[in-house]
């Protein structure tokens, strides 16, 4: 059982980081600050599979259920990352229950799925049982992003081996509003507060974990209020950016002007 499974059993809400510099150093650092789970961005970070490979070897001794988001809902893609050691998947712009079954079906081995075997090295990272228990122990979080998924809502959160549904609220609020909104996080709009609510209660209805891509701890802890179970605080990229640039300002205000002799 993920570590991730086990504090949700507990009724606990999880907090979930996020890697998107394709570097194990950077994915350990990551990983050592005490995040539940970590997960690589294969869609729009900047990294691919030879990437994954050693971020997942680094950060395996932290004891985080290591996820990958894959860049779209592609068999090859899903079980690459799988066979890799990814212990769950979030797959993007799954819009009907149809392509959410499809997910399910590529991280299942028979008779659940469709999953080619071949764990090389998920084998080795989790042990010789991995094969018996990977349909059971593997996370299936299907992206509900558009108007499209968001109108087949109860049809998708109802997959049969469907664990969760993650939100990406930036593509969501570009959908939802046809392209009236900005994409962005922490979303204040009512409308969207609205339909990530609607989320958060078709995953409780259907006892699967909503999860939320957020850009604050105090926006992530609003959504744990309204049933998310799982949310993302940040990434690396942002991190590095936020702190690098205070560092630079607040540097320049203490500095003396350019016109003041330093001499």
């Amino acid at each position: 059982m993920t570590h991730l499974r086990t504090l949700w059993n507990q009724g606990k809400p999880t907090l979930n980081g996020w890697c998107m510099i394709g570097n194990p150093f950077v994915a350990e650092i990551m990983a050592a600050q005490g995040f539940d789970s970590i997960t690589i961005d294969m869609q729009h970070g900047a990294l691919d599979y030879s990437d994954l490979l050693p971020m997942l070897q680094a950060m395996r001794a932290s004891g985080a259920t290591l996820l990958a988001r894959v860049a779209w809902l592609d068999p090859a893609a899903v079980m690459k990352a799988l066979d890799a050691g990814a212990e769950g998947i979030i797959c993007p712009m799954i819009n009907t229950a149809e392509e959410a079954a499809r997910l399910v079906s590529y991280m299942r081995y028979p008779p659940l799925g469709d999953r080619s075997f071949g764990p090389t090295r998920a084998s080795v990272a989790h042990g010789p049982t991995y094969a018996q228990n990977s349909n059971s122990n593997t996370l299936a979080f299907a992206m509900v992003e558009t108007a499209e998924a968001f109108a087949n809502l109860d049809a998708i959160t109802a997959t049969p081996g469907l664990d969760g549904i993650y939100v990406g609220p930036a593509d969501l609020s570009l959908s939802l509003s046809n392209g009236a909104l900005k994409p962005g996080l922490d979303r204040e709009e009512p409308k969207i507060i609205a339909a990530l609510q609607q989320i958060a209660a078709a995953c409780q209805k259907n006892n699967i974990i909503a999860a939320l891509h957020c850009g604050t701890p105090a926006y992530a802890h609003r959504a744990i209020s309204w049933g998310f179970r799982m949310t993302t605080v940040g990434a690396d990229v942002r991190f590095l950016t936020e702190a690098a640039s205070n560092a630079v300002r607040a540097f320049r205000d203490l500095s003396p002007t350019p016109d003041t002799p330093v001499y």
